[in-house]
C-alpha cells in the first residue's frame, strides 16, 4: 500500500502529541469523522488526490468544511500535511490513526454480519460472545447481508464464529452429501 510508512508515522507523531495533552480520544473521534466525511464525499477525495490544486487551498477547504468540528491537533495536521505538500495522505493518516488508537486502548473492532441491522438487545448478546471467545470488549462494526438468511457472523481479529443459518445450511447440505445412505428400492 502506497504511502502506509509515512502515514504510520505521521498518525504515531499525532498520538504522542495528542497522549501528551490527553486529547487522544477526542483526536480519535475527528479521525473518524474525517474517513467518514472523506468516504461520503466523492468530490472532496479527488479534491485531496488532486496535483494541480495548491496545498494552501486544500488547506483552506479542510477548515471550512471542518472548522469548529475538529481540535487545535487535527488542525495541526492539516498545516503539516499542507506546508510538506501531502495533502493526499490525510485519509490514510486518519485511518492510521484510529487503527493504533486502538491498539493503545486494547480495543478491537469486531465486524458482525447479520441478516437485519442490529438492535441494542441483539448487540448485548454479541458482546458477550465477543468477551466468551477472545476475553475483551470490542467495537462493533454491523454488516448488513441478507444472503446469510439469519444468525450472525462474527469475526474479530483472525478469528471467526459463524451462527448463520446458511452455514448451517451448508453443513447439512455436506453432512447429505457424504452420507453413504442407501436406500431400498
Amino acid at each position: 500500500m502506497k504511502g502506509a510508512r509515512p502515514a504510520l508515522r505521521y498518525a504515531k507523531a499525532i498520538l504522542n502529541l495528542a497522549k501528551e495533552q490527553g486529547k487522544d480520544a477526542e483526536v480519535n473521534d475527528n479521525m473518524k469523522s474525517i474517513v467518514a466525511t472523506i468516504a461520503t464525499s466523492d468530490d472532496l477525495d479527488a479534491m485531496l488526490k488532486s496535483p494541480v490544486i495548491k496545498a494552501s487551498d486544500k488547506k483552506k477547504v479542510l477548515d471550512a468544511l471542518f472548522g469548529d468540528k475538529v481540535n487545535n491537533i487535527t488542525k495541526g495536521l492539516f498545516n503539516l500535511l499542507a506546508e510538506n505538500k501531502r495533502m493526499i495522505m490525510l485519509e490514510k493518516v486518519a485511518k492510521q490513526y484510529s487503527i493504533i488508537f486502538d491498539y493503545y486502548k486494547n480495543m478491537q473492532t469486531a465486524k458482525v454480519t447479520t441478516a437485519v441491522p442490529l438492535n441494542s438487545k441483539l448487540e448485548v448478546k454479541i458482546q458477550d460472545k465477543i468477551v466468551a471467545i477472545t476475553g475483551n470488549s470490542a467495537t462493533i462494526e454491523n454488516i448488513v447481508n441478507p444472503d446469510i438468511i439469519g444468525g450472525f457472523i462474527l469475526r474479530v481479529g483472525d478469528v471467526q464464529y459463524d451462527a448463520s443459518i446458511s452455514n448451517q445450511f451448508d453443513e447439512l447440505r455436506r453432512e447429505f452429501d457424504n452420507s453413504h445412505y442407501i436406500p431400498k428400492i
